[in-house]
């Protein structure tokens, strides 16, 4: 399986991260996605990605760091694309959700730093990662203005209307630890209702963690509890979860 969206270049994994492949592998889970999210980082993650042939590199712009991002990381971005070839561009978007966030001021800045992030993915020809909460419309239009080759809409949490405007653009959509908690209702109802074809699997480790490890460190080990809750709701195999899933991240990301 594809984890497709998990942040193991942060100081939550130093200690063990060489432990935490190997119990990946162990469970199934055999290339994992790392997202960068500010200039800062950029080398952490590179580094980390370098080390271990089983990662995937994106980079991008995270929106909330949006305080820290300056314009000249745009230059840094599309350099280190250029040098790294990264898979995709990405954890980028839009955060409308976090209060300190939200601000008229800071909301166009979010929406300047993704526009000028669409156009260097579009020029490198790259997919995308988007992060977006409680910005799905606007979005939307940003991408139906700028162009896009497709990619992932992580933790996808908008309205089945939004999610197939996404799929119409060429986008999958990607849950994660969630789906494992059975309050998670109307996000569960929406996962039966969505192609498994349009579907990918990610933990967003260290966050967001499975109800397994309730109140734990989330891990990309943890992926198979995943691909579990998916197989319950969709009443499927877990097996043709796997495949599915894996041939779709593989699809869209071009892995």
């Amino acid at each position: 399986m594809i984890d497709t969206h998990c942040h193991l270049d942060f100081q939550a994994f130093e200690q063990d991260r060489a432990a935490v492949l190997e119990r990946c592998k162990l469970n199934g889970v055999t290339q994992i996605v790392v997202p960068a999210v500010s200039a800062a980082t950029f080398k952490q993650t590179i580094k980390v990605y370098q080390q271990y042939s089983e990662l995937e590199l994106a980079l991008g712009l995270h929106p909330i760091f949006i305080n820290e991002h300056q314009p000249q990381d745009l230059n840094e971005l599309d350099e280190l694309i250029s040098q790294h070839k990264p898979i995709a561009v990405g954890e980028i978007g839009l955060d409308f959700f976090q209060a300190d966030l939200t601000g008229d001021e800071l909301k166009e800045k979010q929406t300047v730093f993704f526009t000028k992030q669409l156009i260097i993915a579009k020029q490198h020809k790259l997919p995308l990662i988007i992060h977006n909460r409680k910005a799905h419309d606007q979005c939307i239009d940003l991408l139906q203005q700028v162009g896009s080759h497709g990619g992932i809409i992580h933790a996808f949490n908008g309205s089945i209307q939004q999610a197939h405007k996404y799929l119409e653009l060429g986008f999958v959509l990607g849950f994660g630890g969630m789906l494992t908690f059975d309050r998670s209702s109307k996000l569960r109802d929406l996962a039966k209702h969505i192609p498994l074809e349009s579907i990918v699997l990610e933990t967003d480790a260290p966050d967001m963690t499975v109800a397994q490890h309730k109140g734990e460190r989330n891990s990309p080990e943890y992926l198979p509890f995943i691909q579990q809750a998916l197989a319950e709701i969709k009443q499927l195999d877990p097996d043709a979860i796997a495949r599915v899933t894996s041939e779709n991240a593989k699809r869209v990301l071009g892995i």
